[in-house]
């Protein structure tokens, strides 16, 4: 299988503007060396002034790609690893203040893989958002990370650097994480695929939470081929990961085997009853029209619970962060991001076994809607984000009431909150129904709140894969095409990516950067 979209005529003075695998190629034929593009790559870090890298390790880098093997899927290629994946010897901060100092002792099982299995040459630390909690591109240990498609603009989170990395043309390959989207939404925001499988397809050990169940590993890519090939490198059963799922080693091999003809698809733009910004509903339908032009449309009821469901489902999951400050918190408050920082305290004051009940049932509930829409239909359309990229300098992804902002930026205001809280907590002693209640009302007064990355969440909670395909642009930005699938039909999608890509090429890197 070829890009369709492969650029021609690479300059060794400037890291390779196509895709990981066609890099493969070029290294195998003698066109290029894994040192000239390390080489290339460490000049265009040094230059770019994306802020989308946070660490170098060109010394290490340096030996890797002179002892490069090219007969391997990836043999050779620089790589930028996301700063919430745990590589030995380099800064293990998780985007947070809070670790500023730590160095991580022991890799994770995935970054392994890609290593070992997939040859990869290990440049750079990409840039997240703060313990991955955030679909934003700012943090208070790195600043902010620019869209190379526009400066000034988000690449989203919690993947953004990973995402500025690749198409803003410094590496063709870079991991990324996607706990509630954030593989998908900085895809969206700048023109990648995004491709989250279905959970447990790469493991995520050793010593990774194991709550909430939503957490998958993935890519950031320029073409199909390339997160199809990573499937081959690092999917797989993992003793360390008990939710890991069996792989048969032949993604990209099975490229283009899948009948795409007859597919029932439901198309459903603002999945969620997401409000969408002008012009993405209607581009979201062309391009599915233009995809499913030979399948049966479909209506689906797809009415679940979002902004609720995020809020429960966050609520439970900031324990894994408590457990990772450990004796930090509450004194490390100040070193956090406002909105995590804010976040901890709601749900200390909130989180009681009635929320983790409402908590459970509204998950079971998603669940079996579904399972009942899948029952129905073979694919789901929807948007990626809401509209395009936004101002990189927000901490939230949409405007929100002038009382919660200044709820964020006032100090006196925040401990005032909190002793509201407090007050909460004690009340919820005598009322254990009533942190429900309050989270239900927030999420219905003050639904951007909870709503950041609601079109992509259903499917970390439900655990389907999903893919952000290209899907053309909205004011001059990219958008993304969200498509979902059931359960363990990831190549379904990987074959539904590869139609349009060979329809509708979309540019590897941001236009602007493109020689």
């Amino acid at each position: 299988v070829t890009a369709a979209n492969q650029p021609r005529m690479p300059t060794t003075d400037l890291p390779w503007p196509g895709d990981a695998c066609s890099l493969v190629d070029a290294f195998r034929s003698g066109e290029r060396s894994p040192v000239e593009e390390l080489e290339a790559t460490l000049a265009a870090i040094e230059r770019s002034d994306l802020n989308c890298i946070t660490y170098v390790d060109a010394e290490r880098a340096r030996d890797a790609a002179v002892r490069a093997d090219v007969s391997l899927p990836f043999g050779g290629v620089p790589t930028a690893i996301k700063e919430l994946e745990p590589v030995a010897g380099w800064p293990w901060t998780e985007a947070s203040l809070v670790f500023k100092d730590r160095v991580c002792e022991r890799s994770s099982h995935y970054f392994e893989r890609l290593v070992q299995r997939g040859g990869i040459v290990p440049a750079a630390q990409t840039t997240a958002s703060e313990f991955g909690g955030l679909n934003v591109s700012v943090s208070k240990i790195n600043g902010v990370t620019h869209n190379p498609w526009q400066r000034g603009k988000t690449v989203g989170g919690s993947s953004g650097g990973a995402a500025a990395a690749v198409a803003g043309g410094l590496v063709s390959l870079a991991t990324g994480g996607d706990g509630g989207g954030s593989i998908r939404i900085p895809a969206g925001y700048t023109g990648l695929l995004g491709m989250k499988g279905t959970f447990g397809r790469i493991p995520r050990g050793p010593q990774a939470y194991m709550r909430p169940n939503t957490v998958v590993v993935g890519n950031l890519s320029r073409s199909v081929r390339d997160a199809a090939r990573l499937y081959d490198v690092a999917a797989g059963v993992s003793g360390y990961d008990p939710s890991s799922l069996p792989s048969h080693g032949r993604w990209e091999a099975e490229l283009g085997t899948h009948d795409l003809t007859g597919l029932r698809v439901a198309v459903v733009p603002n999945l969620g009853g997401v409000d969408l910004e002008p012009g993405v509903e209607d581009r979201i339908r062309a391009e599915a029209k233009a995809l499913i032009d030979d399948h049966r449309m479909v209506e689906v009821d797809l009415r679940v619970e979002p902004p609720n469901l995020a809020a429960q489902w966050m609520m439970g999951n900031l324990a894994t962060l408590l457990a990772d400050l450990g004796d930090a918190w509450p004194g490390c408050s100040g070193d956090l991001t406002d909105e995590v920082a804010v976040g901890l305290h709601l749900a200390e004051a909130m989180y009681n076994l009635r929320t983790a009940a409402v908590a459970e049932e509204l998950r079971i509930q998603a669940n079996e809607v579904m399972a009942r829409a899948f029952e129905e239909v073979d694919l789901v359309i929807a948007a990626t984000n809401p509209g395009p990229a936004f101002a990189a300098g927000a901490g939230k992804s949409a405007p929100q009431a002038p009382i919660i902002d200044r709820l964020f930026a006032d100090g006196p205001a925040r401990y005032a909150v909190r002793g509201l809280l407090g007050s909460v907590r004690v009340a919820a002693a005598v009322l254990p129904k009533l942190p429900s209640v309050v989270l239900a009302r927030a999420a219905e007064r003050f639904p951007d709140l909870v709503n950041m990355g609601a079109l992509t969440i259903i499917s970390n909670i439900y655990g389907n894969p999903a893919v952000s395909i290209p899907a053309g642009t909205v004011d001059g930005l990219p958008l993304g095409m969200q498509v979902l699938a059931a359960h363990h039909r990831d190549g379904l999608l990987f074959d539904v990516a590869l139609s349009v890509e060979r329809e509708r090429p979309w540019p590897m890197v941001a236009p602007t950067l493109a020689p």
